[in-house]
Protein backbone atom coordinates (compact mmCIF):
# COMPACT_ATOMS: atom_id res chain seq x y z
CA UNK A 1 0.00 0.00 0.00
CA UNK A 2 1.18 3.76 -1.05
CA UNK A 3 1.49 6.76 1.53
CA UNK A 4 -1.31 8.38 0.39
CA UNK A 5 -3.42 5.16 0.28
CA UNK A 6 -2.42 4.91 3.91
CA UNK A 7 -3.06 8.35 4.95
CA UNK A 8 -7.11 8.16 3.04
CA UNK A 9 -7.47 5.36 4.37
CA UNK A 10 -6.40 6.32 8.28
CA UNK A 11 -8.10 9.65 7.82
CA UNK A 12 -11.36 7.52 6.89
CA UNK A 13 -11.48 5.08 9.53
CA UNK A 14 -10.73 7.72 12.63
CA UNK A 15 -12.88 10.60 10.98
CA UNK A 16 -15.55 8.89 8.90
CA UNK A 17 -15.11 12.23 6.59
CA UNK A 18 -18.61 13.78 4.20
CA UNK A 19 -15.63 14.31 1.77
CA UNK A 20 -11.68 13.20 1.77
CA UNK A 21 -9.12 14.78 -0.81
CA UNK A 22 -5.99 13.42 -0.34
CA UNK A 23 -3.58 15.15 -3.31
CA UNK A 24 -0.17 13.81 -3.90
CA UNK A 25 1.81 16.92 -4.59
CA UNK A 26 5.50 15.82 -4.23
CA UNK A 27 6.05 16.59 -7.87
CA UNK A 28 5.76 20.44 -7.45
CA UNK A 29 8.48 20.66 -4.98
CA UNK A 30 11.39 18.40 -7.16
CA UNK A 31 14.34 20.78 -6.51
CA UNK A 32 13.17 22.28 -3.51
CA UNK A 33 14.75 22.28 0.10
CA UNK A 34 13.28 19.17 2.02
CA UNK A 35 12.90 17.56 -1.33
CA UNK A 36 14.79 13.71 -1.15
CA UNK A 37 13.90 12.48 -4.36
CA UNK A 38 11.34 10.44 -3.32
CA UNK A 39 7.58 10.47 -4.69
CA UNK A 40 4.75 10.57 -1.78
CA UNK A 41 6.57 12.86 0.30
CA UNK A 42 4.14 16.42 0.12
CA UNK A 43 0.67 15.91 0.37
CA UNK A 44 -2.70 18.53 1.05
CA UNK A 45 -5.62 16.52 2.83
CA UNK A 46 -9.04 18.69 2.38
CA UNK A 47 -11.59 16.89 4.74
CA UNK A 48 -15.33 17.83 6.08
CA UNK A 49 -15.74 15.67 9.07
CA UNK A 50 -18.54 16.03 12.10
CA UNK A 51 -15.50 15.05 14.27
CA UNK A 52 -14.40 18.91 13.89
CA UNK A 53 -17.55 20.33 14.54
CA UNK A 54 -17.27 22.60 17.47
CA UNK A 55 -13.30 22.55 17.56
CA UNK A 56 -11.03 25.38 16.46
CA UNK A 57 -7.82 24.76 13.60
CA UNK A 58 -5.44 24.25 15.70
CA UNK A 59 -7.72 21.38 17.83
CA UNK A 60 -8.40 20.32 13.95
CA UNK A 61 -5.04 20.07 13.22
CA UNK A 62 -3.96 18.27 16.02
CA UNK A 63 -6.16 15.69 15.58
CA UNK A 64 -5.41 15.14 12.05
CA UNK A 65 -1.03 15.07 12.65
CA UNK A 66 -1.32 13.02 16.08
CA UNK A 67 -3.40 10.30 13.79
CA UNK A 68 -0.51 10.65 11.12
CA UNK A 69 2.15 10.70 13.63
CA UNK A 70 3.94 7.74 12.02
CA UNK A 71 3.79 8.85 8.60
CA UNK A 72 4.60 12.74 9.44
CA UNK A 73 7.95 11.78 11.57
CA UNK A 74 8.58 9.06 8.52
CA UNK A 75 8.56 9.67 4.66
CA UNK A 76 5.95 12.37 4.33
CA UNK A 77 7.79 15.92 4.39
CA UNK A 78 4.86 18.50 4.42
CA UNK A 79 1.10 18.09 4.53
CA UNK A 80 -1.09 21.08 4.10
CA UNK A 81 -4.56 20.49 5.72
CA UNK A 82 -8.15 21.74 5.55
CA UNK A 83 -10.19 20.41 8.21
CA UNK A 84 -13.83 21.47 8.05
CA UNK A 85 -16.80 20.72 9.57
CA UNK A 86 -19.89 19.67 7.67
CA UNK A 87 -21.82 23.10 6.63
CA UNK A 88 -18.44 25.27 6.92
CA UNK A 89 -17.49 26.89 3.44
Amino acid sequence: MGVKDSLTQKLREAFTPESLEVIDESNLHEGHAGHSGRSESHFRVNIVSGAFAGKSRIDRHRMVNELLAAELSGGVHALALKARAPGEA
